[in-house]
């Protein structure tokens, strides 16, 4: 499990350990790991032409003292100071002494252009509101270069605890970051400015409950659902599906199509796209009638593709079993019906449709994710998965902590796709998992199944769930052939 924590509880570690250790040996540790992660980026440290940007908090320190290491191997280090008077003393006497130079920032214009690699120590974890002009300045200098960008702890310009971009933000090749994971190198639209996370421990000790976790192989293996030697396809777990319409058929069979992949042993289908169904999948056990008529099911996934007709959605959120919502029955949902539920709901929204439920524009959505899933969650007391360049998983209350998917592909973002990760989290709904584990679980898999479908080029929906068995046994580890 990837983890990510708070800046408030990043920096409480820090002064517990601290107050431990020798004065300014935390930060040489610091130090240390981001050299050596500087010179594995520029393979050749001596001769090298190292740029330090360098503000005034401990991120500015840490650059410097990373410097003098560089310098002491032969690298060419130049400290640009964007507030020369509040510049890290012990960093600055370090740099000098490995033999590096020290300038202001009306300098950096003809520096940068000419570095190999230019290390971003400008603002710290605790930056918020955007950068100041002078430093904006500077990022379109970097920008225009052909350097590689190392970012220390958190590129300059996005915010650590919401993954906010507020103007003008480093756009790093690498960043080194200390301890732990912050929220925003794990969400968007930070996360695109980070560039590959490298994680040096430095010995925090952090509370067992995180701000945000990713999933990894080994979790996703052990909360899949498993058959025994004694289950058969309703111990296994029925999930009815009511989705599609005369007009989107297409959204049923989809839908259909994740669900039966995603371990339930058996799928139900409720909506008028029968026919359409049954041609694709025979196995289907498709009713005439609506979502009461069905039988008994252990979930529900309602909405996809079902256009205005909310008599179905309606029935669904009477179940007294877990419902999975998605696309038109987001908008179909009475909101007191959904907070009103007792047994679990999970709410599956993109960018759009959040938007219009909490009634702000998307680009709001877009721009404060992690505000915006938890805020759905709390609104409708239901578990939420924002769907997105990075899904978030949030439940209400914030007790737990909220999960960020870390597969998938931008070629997933094609027509239909999120009725097959609404079928596979249904699927795994029926299976017996909670709202917050069948929806990570489910975009976990449906990420990786869209880069087997993709391979680099344009896919599309039925091809993702054709993968889906390849993303499951992807995450196990390889047997040893039997001999």
């Amino acid at each position: 499990m990837r983890t990510a924590y708070s800046v408030e509880t990043v920096r409480a570690a820090e002064r517990e350990l601290m107050a431990r250790l020798p004065e300014g040996a935390l930060m040489q540790r610091a130090a240390a790991g981001l050299a050596a992660a500087c010179a594995e980026l520029l393979g050749r440290v001596y001769g090298s032409r190292v740029v330090l940007l360098v503000g005034s908090g401990d991120n500015g320190g840490d650059a410097l003292y990373a410097g003098a290491r560089l310098a002491r191997r032969g690298a060419g280090v130049t400290a640009v100071l964007l507030t020369p008077d509040r510049a890290h003393d012990g960093g600055l006497a370090a740099l000098r002494r490995a033999g590096g130079a020290v300038v202001t920032a009306d300098a950096a214009d003809e520096l940068i252009p000419r570095s190999d690699l230019v290390v971003d120590g400008i603002v710290g974890i605790g930056g918020k509101g955007g950068l100041r002009p002078e430093a904006a300045a500077l990022v379109g200098v970097v920008e225009r270069s052909r350097a590689a960008v190392v970012a220390v702890d958190l590129p300059s310009g996005v915010e650590a605890d919401s993954g906010q971009v507020r103007g003008a933000a480093v756009r790093a090749d690498l960043t080194v970051t200390f301890g732990t994971h912050k929220p925003g190198l794990l969400i968007d639209p930070a996360r695109e400015y980070a560039g590959s996370v490298r994680l040096v421990d430095i010995g925090l000790e952090l509370p067992e409950e995180a701000e945000l976790e990713a999933l990894q192989d080994v979790d996703v293996a052990r909360l899949l659902p498993m058959p025994s030697a004694e289950s058969d396809k309703y111990r296994r777990g029925v999930v009815g599906i009511a989705a599609g319409s005369a007009r989107y058929p297409g959204a049923a069979v989809l839908a259909v199509a994740g669900a039966l992949r995603g371990g339930a042993g058996a799928v139900r289908y409720a909506g008028p796209a029968g026919d359409e169904v049954l041609a694709r999948f025979p196995e289907t056990l498709v009713s005439d009638g609506g979502p009461r008529k069905a039988g008994r099911v252990q979930a529900w996934v309602v909405g996809p593709g079902v256009g205005d007709h909310a008599e179905g959605v309606a029935e669904v959120l009477e179940a007294d079993v877990p419902v999975l919502i998605d696309a038109d029955g987001l908008r179909l949902a009475d909101r007191d019906a959904v907070r009103g539920r007792t047994a679990p709901t999970l709410m599956t929204p993109h960018a759009g449709e959040a938007a219009a439920l909490l009634g702000v524009r998307r680009e709001e959505v877009e721009a404060g994710r992690l505000a915006a899933v938890r805020e759905l969650a709390g609104a409708y007391r239901a578990t939420v998965l924002l769907k997105g360049a990075t899904t978030l998983v949030a439940e209400p209350g914030g007790a737990v902590a909220v999960r960020v998917n870390s597969t998938g592909t931008p070629w997933l973002a094609t027509a239909g796709s999120g009725d097959v990760l609404s079928g596979l989290a249904g699927s795994l709904l029926a299976s017996g998992l909670d709202g917050r584990d069948a929806g990570s679980v489910a975009a976990y898999l449906h990420g990786l199944a869209g880069r087997f479908a993709a391979e680099g080029a344009p896919t599309v929906a039925h091809a993702v769930a054709d993968e889906l068995p390849s993303a499951w046994r992807g995450v196990f580890p390889p047997t040893r052939p039997t001999r």
